[in-house]
């Protein structure tokens, strides 16, 4: 074989090591010694070439072999917005479908732009709230209903086969890894982030997000006793909305700005004093001005605020920011009101066919 395959071999084996110390160091490795559980080969700018748009050459000890390949509907998204490929690739073998998977990296160079305004985003468990020029809107996803439904649903076939096949039967886990939780979470989350990065990508705007640190769920969940709201904290993946809109914003050359998440819901940006929630309810009333508050907005407004004092510093410094205060009717205010868009109106409930022939036969069929 070529000299090259030992190269990129030490190099997976180094990042693998890396990644498992880093693991260890934060306490999230479960084992002692890294484990390799799915191989993959790494081809360096020696070992592959392009050879049109659908097929690669690979090196061998043969020589070089031209392998063909069924694009993904992404690859086709990045060939027409002019990505380019990189000099290393990936591909690894399917034994069960008995097929090659190449796995293609695209890199593009991007600038960041000099935002002329800001747009604050507030993650929450069931809807994500952004503020585009004074007017609130909130993304409804869901979460609560999709976490507890496969919770229901994980329990019930941990109790039917336990009681059948065992604790750790091989039956049982096969049943688990049918369960498509995980993917419709990263569904939800990069379609999230597609919408908040290219509203701020045509304002020219910056996005702000609260700085929630590395575990934010076990802060949160430390005066909390029930175990389903525990649950769906750590589930609700609010860290994990943060980094999908950041790795989004890299692709467009969106500025992320994080603002300290300290009284974000708790305090009335007009005259700075408590606001007062009573029996769990999302709107509050501010102790001084007496006007209603949604808690997602005030959230939002405070975020916004904090950017306003120089790109996400905390100084006390005013922000030069004007605010709406006038007294409506039930003592509410317009600017105080979100826009509620449901999951149905943003989301897809059907996605792209996966190759470019099947997306040219769904379009003679409509």
């Amino acid at each position: 074989m070529p000299s090259h395959y030992v190269h990129t071999a030490c190099q997976d084996a180094s990042t693998r090591a890396k990644s498992f110390l880093r693991l260890k160091k934060l306490g999230l490795a479960e084992r002692k010694y890294p484990e390799i559980r799915r191989i993959s080969i790494w081809l360096d700018d020696h070992l592959w070439k392009p050879n049109g748009l659908t097929s690669i050459k690979i090196a061998t000890h043969k020589g070089w072999e031209i392998v063909k390949f069924e694009p993904h509907k992404q690859y086709w998204k990045y060939i027409n917005r002019g990505w380019k490929l990189a000099n290393e690739t990936r591909i690894k073998l399917d034994k069960r479908n008995r097929q090659l998977v190449i796995y293609l990296i695209f890199i593009r160079e991007v600038e960041k732009y000099k935002p002329k305004g800001y747009l604050p985003i507030d993650v929450n468990e069931n809807n994500i709230a952004m503020l585009i020029d004074g007017v609130a809107h909130l993304l409804e996803t869901s979460m609560e209903k999709l976490v507890l439904g496969y919770y229901y649903r994980r329990r019930k076939i941990q109790k039917k086969y336990d009681k059948l096949y065992g604790a750790k039967s091989r039956i049982k886990r096969k049943a688990l890894r049918k369960l498509k939780e995980k993917r419709k979470k990263q569904d939800i989350k990069w379609k999230l982030a597609n919408i908040i990065v290219k509203v701020a990508y045509e304002k020219q705007y910056a996005i702000v997000l609260v700085k929630l640190g590395k575990k934010p769920a076990n802060n949160m969940i430390k005066k909390i006793k029930d175990k389903q709201l525990r649950h769906r904290i750590f589930q609700a993946s609010f860290r994990g909305i943060q980094k999908t809109i950041e790795e989004k914003a890299r692709e467009y050359g969106v500025p992320v700005i994080y603002v300290n998440p300290k009284n974000t819901s708790r305090i009335c940006p007009i005259h700075n004093a408590p606001i007062t929630y009573s029996n769990g309810s999302r709107i509050g009333r501010c102790s001084k001005g007496g006007e209603l508050w949604h808690r997602d907005v005030v959230a939002c407004w405070n975020i916004l605020l904090k950017a306003l004092r120089g790109n996400g510093s905390h100084a006390p410094s005013p922000a030069g920011y004007n605010l709406d205060a006038t007294r409506m009717l039930f003592g509410s205010n317009a600017t105080h009101d979100p826009i509620g868009i449901p999951k149905s109106l943003w989301a897809r409930w059907k996605s792209l066919p996966q190759t470019q022939k099947t997306t040219v036969l769904n379009r003679m069929k409509r």
